[in-house]
């Protein structure tokens, strides 16, 4: 799919189609009204027909016409101008996306980027627009032996800005959409794969593939050895039921100075998990390939800093193993050693991603880093908790949480901050060991992460739970790529905030 920004009247557009807006009720919008004027009032009479009201959502494909040059022009309802939300903007887009793919339009030219959303600027609209336009045309049909093709898809969107001098913002804010966009392919692509071929061994390879594409970044695997070594006795434990060797993936992104301290994202990248000794029901444990979707999301948003070649130092750190049922296998009441000296007594084999984590967190010590996020499909109390519309946040450090949140805002990939207060850890006791794996049914997602917080007592850290919006069941089951757009907006606003202090340091010497 390829994007492009342009500026000019939609009525003098040589294009395949014009993709213009109609607000409720049968109001069009300005490049409409454009197109109206220049044909004579075509447009006006055929929504007085009643062809079309403008409702969200809802098209019209107009053929031959007149007074304009593109061959066709697409009417989008908008549904009420002054109700248009993040969401309803992200609808309008994806129904003319949708409409233009299907009807064999291999190129149109949108005006959809003038429409008016509350609190929103040219460039989010633009980036919405890549990003939306990516989602609609995602196909996961990799392994399928006869796909779906459509005759003549939709290849080539140009989006257009108001004046000239939007044209700068414009091709910046479409960059960033693509880089987000490709973070969330890669993301979407390892999580829909199934565990017999997404194996601890295949997610490093992926990894390496990312170290060659890329000058900046370098990638390092750790086998077995290795982690026996480092003293890794909680992450390997997990690893014992399985056929498959663990793997600790380091990837690290040099893109600052070498004094600047990196941020440190650790992904939890459980390839399958069948719950190990404390099984699971049977029914839809087909989805628990999605269990590394933290470490597909850690991946996505480092192609994504990759391809935007963020002046920053960013660090991916995935402990990734498989959690089956085997004779090796943890048991229940079992006491491991984590990396930290820590004992840990598993009261449940299936809180294993903490179990992983835990030695990551310890691990990532070494790089000093100035924040840490961890990211992972933890716990079904989240699920419980927020839905699958938000990912749950919780931290050490308000600041941090603070501008996760915002980022989650501005990006759409939406988070809501859960209490990592004291008393929670009161939950967390052991007669055996310093501390259990699980603390009880009551508030399981902070239990859960005040198990991790015991970890990162070194760093400003932050835990972000994606066990409901990392995947979609049912009849549109698949991976979301969630929360790449959420942690890339993350990083650009850690960027853009340092260039900020750098102007005003340079300011105040003058």
């Amino acid at each position: 799919m390829e994007f492009s920004i342009k500026s000019g009247s939609p009525e003098k557009q040589r294009s395949a189609c014009v993709v213009v807006g109609v607000f409720e009720p049968r109001r069009l919008s300005p490049a409409a009204e454009a197109l109206d004027k220049a044909s004579d009032g075509f447009l006006s009479t055929v929504l007085r027909r009643g062809d079309m009201e403008g409702k969200l959502g809802k098209t019209l494909l107009i053929h031959n016409p007149q007074g304009a040059m593109a061959d066709r022009v697409l009417l989008v309802g908008c549904g009420r101008e002054r109700d248009i939300s993040d969401q309803q903007y992200r609808e309008i887009i994806g129904s003319a996306v949708t409409r233009l793919d299907e009807t064999g339009t291999m190129e149109a030219t949108c005006y959809l980027t003038e429409i008016n959303v509350k609190g929103r600027d040219l460039h989010w609209k633009v980036r919405q627009t890549v990003e939306c336009s990516r989602e609609i045309l995602y196909r996961a049909d990799t392994l399928k032996t006869k796909k779906d093709d459509i005759r003549r898809p939709l290849r080539k969107l140009i989006l257009t800005v108001p004046r000239r001098s939007d044209l700068g913002n414009g091709e910046l804010a479409m960059r960033e959409g693509e880089a987000i966009a490709e973070g969330v392919s890669l993301a979407k692509d390892l999580g829909n794969l199934p565990g017999n071929i997404c194996t601890p061994a295949y997610l490093a390879k992926q990894a390496v593939s990312q170290g060659k594409k890329y000058n900046k970044l370098k990638v390092e695997i750790l086998q077995q050895a290795q982690l026996e070594k480092l003293g890794m006795g909680s992450f390997l434990s997990v690893a014992k039921g399985s056929r498959e060797a663990p793997h600790l993936i380091i990837a690290e992104y040099k893109g600052g100075t070498s004094k600047q301290k990196p941020v440190v994202l650790v992904g939890k990248g459980i390839t399958f998990d069948a719950g190990g000794i404390s099984i699971k029901p049977s029914a839809a444990m087909d989805e628990m390939k999605y269990d590394m979707c933290g470490a597909a999301t850690v991946l996505g948003a480092l192609t994504a800093c990759c391809e935007l070649e963020l002046p920053i130092n960013l660090v991916a750190v995935i402990p990734t193993c498989e959690n089956l049922p085997d004779g090796a296998a943890n048991k229940p009441g079992d006491i491991v050693t984590s990396m930290s000296g820590k004992t840990i007594e598993v009261l449940n084999t299936d809180a294993e991603g903490r179990l992983i984590l835990c030695d990551a967190l310890t691990y990532i010590e070494r790089f000093s880093p100035d924040a840490v996020i961890d990211v992972a499909t933890l716990t079904g109390a989240c699920v419980i908790a927020l839905g699958r519309h938000a990912s749950g946040v919780l931290g050490n450090h308000p600041p941090l949480v603070h501008d996760l949140l915002n980022a989650g805002k501005s990006s759409g990939d939406r988070a809501w901050e859960l209490p990592l207060w004291d008393e929670y850890q009161d939950q967390l006791k052991s007669n055996f060991a310093d501390i259990p794996n699980i603390g009880g049914r009551e508030g399981g997602t902070i239990t859960a992460a005040c198990f991790l917080s015991r970890f990162t007592k070194k760093y400003h850290w932050a835990h972000m739970d994606i066990a409901g919006t990392a995947w979609i069941s049912g009849e549109k089951k698949g991976a979301t790529g969630r929360p790449v757009p959420l942690l890339t907006q993350y990083l650009i606003d850690r960027c853009e905030s340092k260039d900020k202090t750098r102007g005003k340091s340079a300011k105040s010497k003058k």
